[in-house]
Formats: structure tokens, sequence, C-alpha cells
């Protein structure tokens, strides 16, 4: 078969929804200032689906901060990959702040996420060592986890007791080969809004030899006393070997960074492949994110407006009866049962007729016969904001227990 063929027979598991999906529940364009009430497709709707945890997009010393540095520097500097030509004071002024802040030896800057998850994994472990994740990790810990050449073995969401078992038969495999053995796991997951279980994993390294690995995306800003992330929630900050956030969260701009002891960093600066053949990131983004570090330092009452709004959506929606299963963070997920048609339904209702935008999560995300609506609380929300939200869900699970929404049909555009 003609690989282009091949695709147009099958386009994927949520690909084969685009014909009707496409710029309405998937690819939908919010319009306007980041804020709580934007515009969508025409008309305001109150936003739950914006990973501004903080209210930093907006911030007017965050703003100005973006308009000055590139006013001063333009998008271009520094020019070519740090290893080359890219570095700069400012790059590194960024990494010794963010160190301190995570109260680790040493950090390195990432162009992204996603690709710097992936290149982290790809550069730690070679084919003589072993890998234990965690079931539930985001799709980059997974594609990175493909990459690796060496065994991969994984236990069900924070099953602490089966992480034990796959430690047990990581350890017979490296004793053989004499690798090392990597455990990867997050801070907070982003679709459940649970903690990895932090304490518990780092207590088994009293038995087995291994190095852990924590994305906390989610955590970083969010949890602990200074919004260090989930190790500082946890107490266990030191037991981490290696710590990854992104910029995207939080920070509410574009970047990552990791941090660990001084030898894995340089060994990293100098191995990861998707940094070393990669443009610097630019210096708006840099100066950017040292302001938005500053606020995050500085100004304690963004996460506490943050836990204030997390606390009243997350008990409200509670003690109306929904499920929101085990978040333990700011991420709120709200699991109703019913099948893709019925999530189409439900997802235009809200919109459109009580102007509640938030994001939609079906299969193979979530199990079939589960729709999962998840709520991105930010400081930015008030209790207003809530109010009308819980308002609008009680209204919508009425009509889902009635079976109504299996009787509509999907809206023409």
């Amino acid at each position: 078969m003609d690989l282009f063929n091949k695709i147009a027979a099958n386009r994927g598991p949520l690909g084969s929804h685009s014909h009707y999906a496409h710029g309405y529940f998937t690819f939908p364009k919010l319009e306007g200032e980041i804020k709580p009430r934007m515009i969508f497709r025409g008309k305001e709707v109150l936003t739950w689906s914006l990973n501004n945890y903080l209210g930093l997009a907006n911030h007017p010393e965050v703003r100005q901060a973006d308009v000055d540095g590139a006013a001063q520097y333009g998008m271009a500097l520094p020019m070519g990959a740090r290893i080359m030509s890219g570095n700069s004071n400012l790059h590194e002024q960024l990494e010794s702040e963010l160190a301190d802040f995570i109260k680790k030896p040493d950090v390195m800057l990432l162009n992204f996420g996603y690709q710097g998850v992936v290149s982290i994994i790809d550069a730690i472990v070679n084919r003589h060592d072993a890998i234990v994740y965690d079931a539930e990790s985001h799709a980059c810990i997974i594609d990175g986890v493909r990459l690796h050449q060496g065994k991969r073995f994984v236990y069900p969401h924070n099953n602490i007791e089966n992480l034990e078992k796959q430690l047990e038969r990581a350890k017979r495999l490296t004793d053989e080969t004499g690798g090392g053995i990597l455990v990867i796991t997050e801070g907070v997951f982003g679709m459940s809004g649970n903690m990895g279980k932090l304490q518990e994993i780092i207590a088994l390294k009293e038995k087995y030899e291994f190095r852990l690995f924590v994305d906390d995306a989610h955590g970083f800003g969010t949890m602990g006393a200074t919004g260090a992330g989930t190790g500082e929630e946890q107490g266990v900050q030191d037991g981490i070997d290696l710590y990854f956030s992104t910029f995207a969260k939080s920070m509410a701009s574009i970047g990552a960074f990791v941090g660990g002891e001084e030898t894995v960093i340089e060994y990293l600066r100098y191995n990861m492949r998707s940094q070393i053949f990669a443009k610097s990131l630019p210096m708006p983004l840099v100066v950017g994110a040292l302001k938005r570090l500053e606020l995050l330092r500085t100004k304690p009452e963004l996460k506490d407006n943050l836990w204030t709004v997390v606390r009243a959506l997350q008990t409200g929606l509670r003690e109306k009866g929904f499920n929101l299963g085990t978040t333990q963070s700011p991420v709120t997920p709200v699991f109703l049962n019913g099948e893709i048609s019925d999530a189409t339904q439900i997802t235009f209702d809200l919109r459109e007729n009580y102007g509640i935008f938030c994001s939609i999560v079906v299969y193979p995300v979530v199990p079939k016969g589960v729709i999962m609506l998840r709520l991105i609380p930010t400081a930015m929300h008030t209790l207003a904001d809530v109010d009308e939200t819980i308002r609008a869900f009680e209204a919508m699970a009425e009509k889902l227990d009635k079976g109504l929404y299996s009787k509509s049909q999907v809206p023409a555009e």
C-alpha cells in the first residue's frame, strides 16, 4: 500500500472525528486578551482551559519585560546553538536563579518541554540501562522511553508495590548488563491531577540502586510552600535526581529546564542532541522568564489566589456530587459516564448555552464510556466565576442523567 493511501484510510482515533470536530471540539480558537473571559466564535466564554496558573501571561510587569526584551534584542539574538555561538550572560543568569529556586546545584535551559524530556531520556540511558516508568506518564515521557534501546518496565499508576516488582526485574537485568536504572514519574499528573508518590518512590532507594527523574510541569509554581514544586510539597526535593519543568504552565511562556547535580547537568549540556543541534532560546524569552521567576518568588499572593479558586471550585463540584477522581492539585478533572456523542453535545451545550469553555477528553485518552471535562483554575479567576461554572455543570449533569444529550445530533456548523 502507498504510504499516503494508508494514512488516508486510517486517520487515527482522534483524526477520524476531524470532519466535524476541527475548529470546534479540536483546534478551537480562543481570541482576545489571555484572561478568564475570552472570545470563542464571536461569543464571550468563561475559560477554564489555559495553563496560566498564576496569571502571569498578562501581568503588566511581565508584558513590559517581554516588550523590553524584544525591543532591546529582537527575536534573533543569540544566533546559533548555545554550544557554538548562542550562549549569553542572561541565559546563565536564568539557569543560576532557577537552580537556587528549586534547590538544585545546577540547571540547564531547554528550548521546549516535550522535546526536552525526550532528549533527556535519550541522553541519560543506553542499551545496557533499564527504565521503569509510571503507566500514566505524559506523552513526552512515553516517546522518550520508546527511543530507549534497552529494556523498559512499566508499573500501574502510583502502584508502589508493583513498582518494586518492576525494580526487582530491572535489577536482575542490570546486574547482568552492568547498566543502571532510571525511574521516571510526574510530580503532578496533568490529567488526573494527583501527585506522584515521590516519598514512597524515594524510600525504595534504600533497597534498590536507581536514579529518579521527575517531570513536574504542573507542580512547578503551584505546589510547595514557595512554589518550588511537588518535591518541596512532599519534603523530598533532595531525593529527586533530575527535576524537570516547562515554562508553558506557571511561567506562561515557552522553554523549559532540568536541574540536578553539576556533573550530570554538565553531561547533558554536551550530550543532549536536541539542544546541541538547535538554536538557542531567544533573548526576549530569557528576559521574560527572568521576570516571571522574580514574580513567582516575590509574590506568593499569586499562588494563594490560585489555591483559593481551586478549593472553591473543587469543593463546590464535589458537594454537588461530581466525581473529581483523586486530584491533589489545581488540575480539576470532572468524570462523567457517556459516549463520544454525549461528549460533543455536552461541550456544545456548555459553550453555546452557558458560556463555559473547558477541555473535553475522550477515548483513547480515557477509557471507553468515560467523558472527562478538564478545568484549569488560575489566580485570575474569581469566586463568582466558580459559582457560575458550578451552576452550569449542575444543569448539564441533569440533562445527561435524563439522556437528553444522547437524543441530540451534532449541530451543523
